[in-house]
């Protein structure tokens, strides 16, 4: 597909709503807005790839705040504003004034003076995160309409405790590419399982938000995992309707090899069970830390009861021809390499190593293609303004 092409897409899809808007669910969208994303995320990465400057402003600032630990969506979020023309800024609250007791409203209005996008990362506590970012849409609309803040900056949520959009949307415009277009998702079957790891605590985000996602292409979507690591029922919910509105499938299974066998799509991942979360985030809502410590070991205990849980060279020959397409988020605790057991054989994720890559680098598009929906009225047009003006992004 050419400029002109993904410009006729948009033009055939409603997305108006995107604009100045935010972006928190995946299933808070329509199905025209989604496909919106995935084409102006394509548009823009051939515009690079061809060596054409994409920087739709002079100036302006994305801020990031992130209040857990992250590689790819912090490099990610930096990516696509830098490709869109804005500069970023990190927010460090440990050196800010949250520390001191400032309000969300105060932070959310002293960081946005010149910002045209915020991206926040609050995945670690139930019932916080999505809650949090929420509260700070609030806030800078509230400064924009008593004129503190000349725009109103977008925000994107870069995982929450609920969803982890910009990762699921990177996966699913990585499936797309795969399997040659959305039409041709319809009756794949897709397995997200729970898959071991050492370590405890990892958020939930990001199965709730392929559950959430994937059951709306007509997939055959299976979750997986032991007992007693269930995901939050609410989102349940959303993915059971959402295989009926696609006249796909949805449902739960506690055995791997049930949910790997005839899969063309697996998705083996470690989280933590949605009631253990829900009691940590007490505890540090109480300052138990010699309770957290003690959920901490008790999980780990808990973990360990199902190594046998793990993405093996066996399972992968039950999938679908014994090639199934394999996804992870990353960092994946691959056995024997980062860890002495953990979520995939060392063989697996090497022999799927270059396509993993290749499924996170549609992050940094999917992003911008989230901006650029929610700063410009017509996109399709601002689009095919970029390549007739074709400023090379390296002069030659």
């Amino acid at each position: 597909m050419n400029t002109q092409d993904f410009a006729n897409k948009l033009n055939g899809l409603k997305f108006n709503e995107m604009f100045n808007n935010d972006f928190f669910l995946t299933w808070e969208k329509t199905n025209d807005e989604l496909d919106a994303v995935w084409a102006v995320a394509d548009a823009l990465r051939d515009l690079r790839e061809r060596n054409i400057s994409t920087k739709v402003f002079d100036s302006g600032l994305g801020v990031s705040l992130f209040r857990d630990n992250s590689t790819r969506t912090r490099f990610s979020f930096a990516s696509a504003c830098n490709l869109l023309g804005l500069e970023v800024s990190d927010l460090d609250e440990g050196k800010s004034q949250v520390a001191h007791g400032e309000t969300v409203r105060e932070t959310a209005n002293m960081i946005s003076f010149m910002a045209d996008v915020i991206g926040i990362r609050d995945d670690m506590y139930i019932g916080k995160g999505n809650a949090y970012m929420r509260e700070f849409a609030q806030s800078v609309d509230q400064g924009n309409k008593d004129g503190i803040l000349e725009q109103r900056p977008t925000l994107v949520n870069l995982q929450c405790d609920i969803d982890h959009p910009t990762q699921c949307m990177a996966d699913m415009l990585h499936i797309i590419h795969e399997f040659g277009g959305v039409e041709n998702l319809k009756g794949k079957k897709l397995a997200m399982t729970w898959a071991y790891s050492p370590s405890y605590g990892k958020p939930l985000s990001v199965p709730q938000g392929v559950i959430g996602l994937m059951t709306r292409m007509g997939m055959e979507v299976v979750l997986a995992h032991p007992e007693g690591y269930d995901v939050m029922p609410e989102v349940e919910e959303v993915a059971k309707k959402n295989a009926e509105l696609s006249g796909g499938s949805y449902r739960k299974t506690n055995s791997m090899a049930d949910a790997f066998k005839g899969a063309d799509i697996v998705y083996p991942k470690s989280w933590a069970p949605f009631a253990a979360m829900e009691k940590r985030t007490d505890l540090y809502g109480n300052g138990d830390f010699d309770g957290i410590k003690a959920l901490e070991k008790e999980l780990l205990a808990q973990n360990a009861q199902h190594k046998d849980w793990a993405c093996t060279e066996d399972l992968m020959k039950t999938t679908k021809d014994g090639k199934a397409l394999y996804l992870h988020c990353l960092p994946a605790d691959i056995t024997g390499v980062s860890c002495k057991e953990g979520e995939v054989d060392a063989s697996v994720f090497d022999r799927y190593r270059t396509p993993l890559y290749k499924e996170a680098s549609f992050k940094p598009y999917v992003i911008a293609a989230m901006i650029f929906l929610a700063k410009f009225k017509d996109p399709a047009n601002l689009l095919l303004q970029l390549e007739k003006n074709s400023v090379q992004r390296i002069c030659k």
